[in-house]
């Protein structure tokens, strides 16, 4: 079941409305505080757990009867019906007349995923069985250079969903004892090119050429500079031994010099942004390890098995997915922050940026109607502490609240007890000091009672104030380990599948991504030669003008 736009508009503005009355207290329903002073059981109530994730909702505005509505609105959308139709390999991606499927990539092969005639769960199985003997033979020395020496470097070359996800999750999972050093380039900045290469032998140096179709513009362009470093280090007739694509384009994967051995396919019902528990996973597998991999889509596999079954009124990505609908359609917050207490998670927030962004940031519904609604707000985040002393400040004392998820682990991998405290109390302190706030007599009182006089106390206290009644939500993690990494992606994917049937909105095209793409390759030859091809504004003319003169300068 898939509503019109006017039914979510209709249902949207109802939210609205009611998000505008007033509690008895007429604070209105933005209030947060109030919650927790009447209801001392709020975050049990609020809190719900799966294995070792978990996920609290206490520090927003939502009470009771906002809970209700809210998720009657998920049974009149019959999010349910549509997670099952995904599940079913239905073409839920409408667009493109594609099913959406990378929940198959996490499931055994008798699992029973299938895309009409096609039984995903058995492709997938033996993608991964090809996998898993490519990295143990890389791993024992059997797959080697050219030169003879074993491999001890893996570098992904590759661009959005090909090199987010993968970057993020070896950020999360790689230590000293991995089996192999990860690198990664997906810029296509000549810079990024030198950063990474000038730190890597040749010889020992394994690259993967992670495109899909092997065409992505920015991929090649790298992949083919890839080709003649290693060239050039151990001649052409030793290229093929230092590359394996992760590609469905097997003609020019082969004209390209990578065997067909070597190439690890994944079908169009994977989207790039989900595509990490695919082939093009292969990083992850080879720099951390196999069962670091694999533990990573049990994670996710235990996550889907709950997102499948869990009554709506249970089931944590809906549950994250109603918290955004509340803070964007019916209070109208246009951004979130994602905060990790956890340097691991230093990724996170760029490959959430994907996930969520490129998913939801659509203007026209399903049914090809423009929403007068908003959908997808703006991303943005960087780890805990750091963030603290960067844009938190816009956090607690801007004119626009901005919503945060704080990301904590409760064990650390380290020994350094005291600075992972330390961590803990400053993510712990943080969602504390957004909801409480800080009121102006309290200012006051402590400005007085720090020894300040009647006139300094006036003039600073109004900038001392926190107003507080800022929203925020903790996931907390047990540990951050593969399982647990594999719950918390599988999480957020959830998420932006229930925001899509939400809002009404296609999340698994991105034509948005395309006409950047077609003017640049337009672009290039008058940058490159000075031709005139024309049809420009008269800024980008300008621009091209003077990079011209400062390159013939």
């Amino acid at each position: 079941m898939t509503d019109t736009t006017a039914a979510i508009a209709r249902r949207l503005a109802d939210l609205a409305a009611f998000a505008r009355t007033a509690r008895e207290d007429g604070t209105g329903r933005a209030t947060i505080r109030p919650l927790f002073a009447a209801d001392p059981g709020r975050f049990a109530r609020m809190s719900n757990r799966v294995g070792p994730l978990l996920l609290d909702r206490s520090k927003t505005s939502l009470d009771d009867a906002a809970m209700a509505a809210l998720l009657g609105m998920a049974a009149a959308t019959d999010v349910a019906g549509q997670a099952r139709a995904m599940a079913a390999g239905e073409a839920v991606n409408s667009t493109e007349g594609r099913a959406v499927l990378h929940i198959a990539l996490r499931a055994p092969r008798d699992a029973g995923f299938r895309v009409g005639a096609e039984d995903a769960s058995a492709e997938v199985a033996d993608t991964l069985d090809a996998m898993r003997a490519f990295c143990a033979a890389v791993h024992d020395g059997t797959l080697r250079g050219a030169t003879g020496k074993r491999f001890t470097n893996v570098l992904n070359i590759g661009i959005g969903g090909s090199d987010l996800g993968p970057f993020m999750a070896v950020r999360a999972l790689w230590t000293e004892a991995s089996p192999m050093r990860p690198y990664f380039i997906a810029n296509v900045d000549g810079h990024a090119w030198l950063a990474a290469t000038n730190r890597l032998d040749p010889e020992t140096t394994l690259v993967l050429v992670a495109s899909k179709t092997f065409t992505t513009a920015e991929t090649m362009q790298n992949a083919n500079k890839a080709r003649e470093w290693i060239a050039g280090a151990v001649g052409e007739a030793g290229v093929g031994a230092h590359f394996a694509a992760l590609s469905t384009n097997l003609s020019a994967t082969a004209a390209f010099g990578i065997v067909p051995a070597r190439v690890f396919g994944f079908r169009d019902w994977v989207g790039g942004r989900f595509s990490l528990w695919s082939a093009i996973g292969l990083s992850i597998a080879l720099t951390c390890g196999w069962d670091a991999f694999t533990g990573m889509l049990d994670g996710a596999r235990a996550l889907d098995e709950h997102a499948l079954s869990a009554p709506d009124a249970e089931n944590l990505p809906l549950l994250l997915a109603l918290v955004e609908v509340w803070h964007v359609n019916a209070l109208g917050y246009p951004a979130r922050a994602v905060l990790p207490y956890d340097a691991r998670l230093g990724r996170l927030p760029a490959h959430l940026q994907q996930v969520e962004m490129e998913s939801l940031g659509k203007r026209v519904g399903r049914d090809g109607v423009l929403v007068p609604y908003a959908t997808g707000p703006v991303v943005f985040g960087e780890p805990g502490t750091n963030a603290q002393h960067s844009f938190m400040q816009l956090l607690h004392q801007g004119t626009t609240p901005v919503p945060a998820d704080i990301i904590l682990v409760a064990a650390p991998e380290h020994g350094d007890a005291a600075s992972h405290r330390m961590l803990l109390a400053n993510g712990l302190a943080q969602a504390e000091a957004l909801l409480v706030g800080r009121d102006l007599d309290q200012v006051r009182a402590e400005m007085v009672a720090a020894g300040l006089d009647a006139a300094e106390v006036a003039r600073l206290a109004p900038h001392r104030v926190f107003p507080g009644d800022r929203p925020s939500v903790a996931i907390l993690l047990d540990r951050l380990n593969p399982y647990t990494l594999g719950m918390m992606i599988a999480l957020y994917e959830y998420k932006v599948f229930y925001l899509g049937a939400l809002w009404g909105v296609n999340a698994f095209d991105q034509y948005g991504v395309e006409l950047g793409k077609v003017l640049a390759s337009q672009l290039l030859p008058e940058v490159t030669t000075g031709a005139k091809a024309g049809g420009h504004d008269g800024s980008t003319a300008g621009l091209i003008a003077e990079i011209r003169g400062a390159w013939s300068g």
